[in-house]
């Protein structure tokens, strides 16, 4: 929070940067620019009004930002970065710099020990460098995916196969058809170490074939085998740079002349030790001028995380540079015709995306019609970039935007439209209110609607099938899957985001180009037998799924249930005798305990605490002693059995969680609550509770199926009779991960339970699964990589090779941008082949050939994975480049990464070099070298 940190240019990646560190609750940050607003820069700069053209943009951004975080200093700097200027700050972020500025500050900051960070966006392609010095310590490193796969056996033959492994946690298969690896270490085949990078074909997780093996030495042991390290883009972003210089301008749209000249310029800098790849230096080129909002935002959410890296040590920083772009855009039927008369200025917002998909396209954009379920953090900023882009701004368009929530506080740190202003307002009015703020053209309604049975009325079949395509940033599964069946039927696109921390992926589903998305995987620990969680748990993912089913019982169902009741006591009739009884108890118990004042909340959460952490505990060690042998009904031995927690002790998890919980059911009960500790804890040192009596004769059911089997009792009878009592109605409270009393409550049930049975406390709000914050640095991103495949969604792209399924890691500096799977291929009869599921129905004999692999996607799993490629799909997708899994607690960042001039050799960076010449549907230069 003490921090200080400049980031200097305030285009789209500055902006984007900046926004995120403020949002984030960076102490200081300062804004630098000495240039003015144009009317271009309001295409992807959206701090920008219209009444601040002309205006420094450093200045005209400052109280926008301030507005976000009144907790962060926001100032303004104008003048020259001088050294005794840059001394003042912990973190420079350097956007879109010449490079003699980046070497200048660059040489400083690394002589200070101060961690330098570039951030550049040309057109469709970004670029991203750190420096974070020779002294860098990270505490807590994440653990990342190899960059290389360990050799177990080559065969000799024609086809050698290699047989590799990877780690259990890795993400995904490092390896795809037409890859070209190499590799090192190789005892026995050594003919194989050091050789020129060969193409691999993969049969299945672990295996690749590579060619012809049979006149090489037998192989004997050890080896790694791994993509080439070779920065493709480096020349072409260092040879603008020196086009810059020569002519003082950046290359004209779709001019040819000034392409060539970049080429030319590429190939006598002497940068690249590989041969360039000429068709993607003249792509970059052609459209370098333009400025897309979707890059922007990816490039500057990056770089924010490289700042929140370099101010807290957390997780590993990126390793030198990383190269991004999107340049298969350019290929879509439609985008790859367009000349320099095209792509010309007009004197419009929109010119620099009109530089990169012409003004024909910027029309067509105008006339969308889009759907955003969802306004929470993904959905804030995809209609941020849809008014930067002018998405449904022109005749005909149309972006409905539909939430049922509410502005809480607790959204404000990572949602970017909302202010304090706003809490407790619809969330789609509010948004949609920024929106036209920010584009006044974009024609946007805000509606209050869930989008599921209920509402089929409104979002019927014809209501989806009108639109140009669906934006889904819904936090639910159960959501996802309804929204996604709707799309599937109506041949509607659909493109579903979904972020846990600092992970994210973008899913495309292009009916009838790509396979269904279908059912998302299910978390590895999302669900665990019953009599673990209530009687044995091992681990803090049992005790917080605890804590989470204590949070709904306690304040959610018996609420819901009370509330059923008191209107239609028959309701009863229609459950089974248990979950009748349940109810019934329900009721009685809050006549019981319905508290009347503050007072008698805080004694309700003391008694509570007691039932759960002493009492129960103590009533299980009773029914099953020490002494007791069942089989093996202690999971991990004796020395895990629980133990109860004595006296409330004055520690803070304990106060937490009694004023958590005293909230919670002060809130139930629409009784006022109080914030003052003093006064809680004066409440409790009055509350007198009985000694502990165990019962005798209780079963503890050891396996779900005698938990299935436990009694129900016999007081139905007596509880039958109070059906007549007026119990007031309750409010029921549903979970909200985003809610900072939610989040205390089950962090410190949690906690206190894991203290019962001897397991290591955690922070919970961080553990990856059903409990995750988002970071706003990963939903801005996730946004950006959407927003890339709604330029090929207005160009009515159909061919499958041009769109990207896209699987974002932060944490582990990991992206992965791949081709979607083809939708399922079924074989009808005894030799016809049809394509299947598309709205075909299916019949008698159908059979599916071959299973589709499946890309998982965040929402409640905790990994971001790929599954295998089928064998024979053209074009795979760009490659991951992550860190590799580090040791320790602490590492050190290499002085290496130093930013060095355009004439010296730079150190080898990973990136995918497809089989296939050009950037068409075969190539994706997409070019990931981070780490």
């Amino acid at each position: 929070a003490g921090a200080a940190v400049l980031v200097s240019g305030l285009r789209g990646p500055g902006a984007q940067a900046a926004a995120a560190l403020v949002l984030a609750g960076t102490g200081r940050v300062v804004l630098h620019d000495r240039g003015a607003a144009s009317t271009a820069d309001r295409a992807h700069q959206f701090l920008l009004g219209e009444s601040d053209v002309g205006r420094n943009r450093a200045e005209a951004s400052q109280q926008a930002l301030a507005e976000l975080n009144p907790g962060v200093v926001v100032t303004a700097h104008t003048g020259e970065l001088s050294e005794a200027f840059l001394a003042s700050f912990q973190v420079v972020v350097l956007t879109e710099a010449p490079l003699e500025e980046q070497l200048r500050v660059g040489d400083f900051c690394h002589a200070r020990g101060i961690c330098f960070i570039v951030a550049d966006a040309k057109g469709l392609a970004g670029q991203l460098f750190c420096d974070f010095g020779e002294r860098f310590v990270v505490d807590d490193p994440a653990e990342g995916d190899p960059v290389c796969a360990a050799v177990q056996h080559i065969s000799q033959g024609n086809p050698g196969v290699v047989t590799y492994t990877r780690t259990e946690d890795s993400h995904g298969h490092l390896f795809c058809n037409g890859d070209l690896v190499t590799f090192s270490g190789v005892e026995g085949m050594v003919e194989l170490n050091g050789q020129e990078p060969v193409p691999v074909r993969v049969l299945d997780a672990s295996r690749l074939e590579i060619g012809d093996t049979s006149s090489f030495s037998p192989y004997l042991r050890g080896g790694l085998v791994s993509p080439p390290l070779a920065p493709r883009l480096h020349a072409a972003f260092q040879a603008l740079h020196a086009f810059c210089g020569e002519q003082g301008r950046l290359p004209r749209p779709r001019a040819p002349a000034d392409a060539e000249r970049v080429l030319e310029l590429a190939q006598s800098l002497g940068v690249q030790q590989d041969p360039l790849d000429e068709d993607v230096v003249r792509a970059f080129a052609s459209v370098s001028a333009g400025d897309l909002c979707p890059v922007a935002a990816i490039v500057g959410a990056l770089a924010a995380q490289e700042v929140l890296k370099a101010i807290t040590g957390k997780f590993l920083p990126l390793d030198q540079w990383l190269y991004f772009d999107a340049l298969e855009c350019l290929a879509v039927e439609g985008a790859a015709q367009l000349t320099e008369e095209d792509c010309a200025p007009r004197g419009s917002r929109y010119d620099g995306q009109i530089a990169v998909f012409g003004a024909t396209f910027q029309e067509q954009l105008g006339c969308q019609k889009y759907l955003v379920v969802g306004a929470g953090a993904i959905g804030c900023e995809l209609l941020k970039n849809f008014a930067m882009m002018g998405l449904a701004a022109g005749p005909g368009g149309d972006l409905t935007v539909t939430d049922m929530d509410t502005v809480a506080l607790s959204n404000l740190h990572r949602q970017l439209l909302y202010r304090s202003a706003d809490i407790s307002k619809p969330k789609s009015v509010v948004a949609a209110a920024a929106v036209r703020r920010m584009n006044p053209d974009v024609r946007v309604t805000a509606h209050q609607n869930e989008v599921g049975p209920a509402t089929e009325p409104l979002y019927g079949d014809n209501f989806f099938r009108r639109l140009d395509g669906v934006a889904s940033a819904l936090d639910t599964l159960e959501a996802r899957a309804y929204l996604e069946s709707r799309c599937h039927r109506c041949l509607t696109p659909l493109l579903d985001s979904g972020t846990e921390g600092p992970r994210g992926n973008v899913l495309a589903m292009v009916p009838p180009v790509t396979k269904p998305l279908g059912p998302a995987g299910t978390p590895e620990d999302g669900t665990f037998p019953l009599c673990t969680l209530r009687y044995f748990p091992t681990t803090i993912q049992h005790t917080l799924q605890w804590a989470r089913d204590e949070f709904e019982g306690l304040f959610q169902l018996p609420a819901e249930h009370i509330n059923r009741f008191m209107e239609d006591p028959a309701f009863l009739e229609q459950l089974p005798a248990k979950k009748a009884l349940e109810v019934l108890e329900q009721v009685l118990g809050s006549l019981w305990e319905r508290p009347q004042d503050w007072e008698d909340c805080v004694r309700w959460a003391r008694r509570h605490w007691q039932s759960r952490y002493h009492d129960a505990i103590a009533q299980l060690l009773h029914t099953l002693p020490p002494e007791h042998v069942t089989g093996s009904f202690w999971p991990c031995g004796p020395v895990d059995r629980p133990g109860c927690l004595g006296t409330l002790p004055p520690q803070d998890t304990h106060l937490e969680y009694i004023l958590a919980a005293a909230r919670l059911f002060a809130q139930a009960h629409k009784v006022p609550p109080c914030s003052d500790r003093a006064a809680a804890q004066t409440i409790l040192r009055s509350v007198v509770l009985p000694p502990f009596e165990p019962r005798e004769g209780l079963q503890i059911p050891l396996t779900d199926e005698q938990e299935a089997q436990a009694p129900v009792g016999e007081r139905r009878q007596e509880l039958a009779g109070s059906e007549e009592v007026q119990v007031p109605l309750m409010e029921p409270i549903h979970f909200e991960k985003d809610n900072n009393i939610h989040m205390d409550f089950i962090t410190a049930a949690s906690n206190l339970r894991a203290e019962n049975y001897g397991i290591p406390p955690a922070d919970c709000k961080r553990i990856a699964g059903r409990i995750v914050p988002a970071i706003i640095t990963t939903t801005a991103a996730v946004a950006g990589l959407a927003c890339l495949e709604v330029y090929k969604l207005v160009w009515g792209c159909q061919d499958i090779s041009y769109y990207r399924n896209s699987n974002l890691c932060l944490s582990d500096c990991l992206l992965l941008r791949i081709q979607p799977l083809p939708p399922p291929t079924y074989r009808v009869g005894p030799s016809s082949l049809g394509q299947g599921s598309w709205g075909t129905p299916g019949s008698l004999g159908v059979s599916q050939l071959p299973a589709a692999a499946t890309v998982g996607r965040c929402q409640g799993d905790p990994e971001v994975r790929r599954q295998p490629c089928r064998r024979g799909s053209p074009g795979r997708g760009a490659r991951e480049a992550g860190l590799g899994a580090t040791a320790g607690r602490a590492c050190r960042q290499p002085a290496r990464n130093r930013l060095l001039p355009a004439a010296a050799p730079l150190a080898p960076s990973r990136y995918h070099r497809p089989a296939h010449p050009g950037f068409g549907p075969n190539r994706d230069v997409l070019e990931h070298p981070w780490g």
